[in-house]
């Protein structure tokens, strides 16, 4: 069982890769997350051909939302001061909306890792989705004070 999930998170990892083209950087962090989540979940083989599919198509969705709130927020940060308060409103309203937005895709997604998951390995996805952030926030923290962080020499 090992072997396979080795095998598949080989497989995930040369697929990212393709797709994510000549960034080395991207790629070795997309690695390193793969064989975190696997590992902090604890997937068989034949749940981690369920689930990635999955996950990443959900944070393909997750970041376009979050894309847009950046946009909003950009659009606020230069242009605050001369914004009318209809259009100050307007941002608002959609700033909102994509917080609901976001939070429908979250509660839609956890309905279907529940087709594809046990319910203690969903909680662990959130679990590990958090210890990941942590994990990179650490990392960063430690290139600033000039450490040379391990994560990404993995």
């Amino acid at each position: 069982m090992k072997r396979g999930a080795a095998f598949l998170i080989t497989l995930m990892t040369i697929s990212i890769s393709l797709v994510q083209g000549q960034n080395p950087n991207m790629e070795k962090l997309n690695a390193y997350k793969i064989a975190f989540f696997t590992k902090k979940m604890n997937l068989t083989s034949q749940e981690a051909e369920k689930f990635w599919p999955l996950y990443n198509e959900f944070q393909d969705k997750k970041f376009h939302i979050q894309q847009e709130r950046v946009l909003l927020n950009r659009n606020f940060n230069q242009n605050g001061a001369v914004m009318t308060n209809k259009e100050l409103t307007e941002d608002g309203d959609k700033y909102i909306a994509l917080e609901v937005q976001e939070a429908s895709l979250s509660q839609e997604y956890h309905n279907r890792f529940k087709e594809a998951l046990p319910p203690a390995k969903i909680i662990r996805l959130y679990q590990a989705e958090n210890q990941y952030k942590l994990q990179l926030l650490n990392e960063l923290q430690n290139r600033k004070q000039g450490g040379r962080g391990n994560m990404m020499q993995r």
